[in-house]
């Protein structure tokens, strides 16, 4: 059966600034960094296997990075400027693709919807939209990670673990400076996430981006749906935050990501028939190549 999280996303606009996740101290994560290993902080109540769920549901994460692969999906995006007072728009960048296939199987963004922004962003920008924070947190990166147990909370009809996030490069100075020169640094997930206590799947998520140097990220939260009754995918991404930059000055931004459309890519096949011109003409005549000739004969 097909479970869907029915969360109220007007909450997300009210959540998306309260609160960042809780910072696990630098001795806790120490020992487990060196062995290349996921560091676990338990609070009261945790249960008993919870290294193990952790496990699960990074390791989810990696499979469901793989398996969006295979889908075509169209995605809605609004970036917008916000006044600080009065909430007029000043700027507003809005576009709207399907992601799809070619004949060789390459994904592709096929523009539908894209007038003339009025808020410039930076390619950095563009290529976050790609990501919008997905799968942040599978297995090949769960040791660059603290893990906090907080508790249990039911989000509708899901019952859920919830787990505070901490990268461990951001008690690592000599990374930190290496990565701050770097051409292209990496970002990574700082915040919370909601795992379902039956599938030890993630199913909502809400953080943003570290480390932060000269840019500001926006605390955005992440809620995910059932698809195909197998994967959690992201459907719908809010952020609605205001930034401060080193200069003292601020800037409100406000995000809506919405995916839609997932449609799981067949298996294509080429027939090729053996045999005399004619014979295979005659065959042929009432089907439409699958590739059409380069050149009108």
């Amino acid at each position: 059966m097909k479970r869907v999280l029915f969360s109220l996303f007007a909450a997300a606009a009210l959540g998306a600034g309260a609160a960042q996740a809780q910072t696990t101290p630098a001795s806790a994560t120490s020992a487990a960094s060196a062995a290349g290993a996921p560091t676990v902080v338990n609070r009261s109540g945790a249960p008993v296997d919870v290294e193990r769920i952790i496990r699960s549901f990074t390791q989810k994460e990696s499979e469901f990075r793989k398996a969006l692969n295979e889908y075509s999906f169209k995605r809605d995006a609004v970036i917008q400027a916000v006044a600080p007072l009065g909430g007029q728009i000043m700027g507003e960048y809005h576009r709207t693709s399907r992601f799809v296939f070619d004949d060789s199987g390459t994904r592709y963004e096929k523009i539908l919807h894209f007038p003339v922004p009025t808020l410039q962003l930076t390619m950095a920008d563009i290529e976050a939209l790609s990501s919008v924070q997905t799968f942040a947190l599978d297995a090949a990166q769960a040791h660059e990670y603290s893990f906090t147990y907080v508790g249990k909370e039911k989000i509708d009809e899901l019952d859920t673990y919830v787990f505070d996030v901490t990268p461990k490069i951001l008690s690592d100075q000599p990374r930190m400076r290496a990565l701050k020169r770097s051409k292209d640094p990496v970002r990574f997930f700082q915040g919370r996430v909601w795992v379902d206590d039956k599938d030890f799947q993630i199913v909502k998520a809400r953080g943003k981006g570290v480390p932060e140097f000269d840019e500001r990220f926006p605390i955005f939260e992440t809620y995910r749906e059932q698809i195909d009754g197998k994967f959690w995918f992201p459907t719908y991404t809010y952020a609605d935050d205001e930034l401060t930059f080193k200069d003292g000055s601020s800037a409100r931004i406000r995000m809506r990501v919405k995916f839609t459309d997932f449609e799981r890519l067949r298996g294509r096949a080429t027939v090729i028939e053996e045999g005399t011109p004619g014979d295979t003409e005659e065959k042929n005549k009432d089907k439409k190549p699958a590739t059409p000739p380069a050149k009108k004969p």
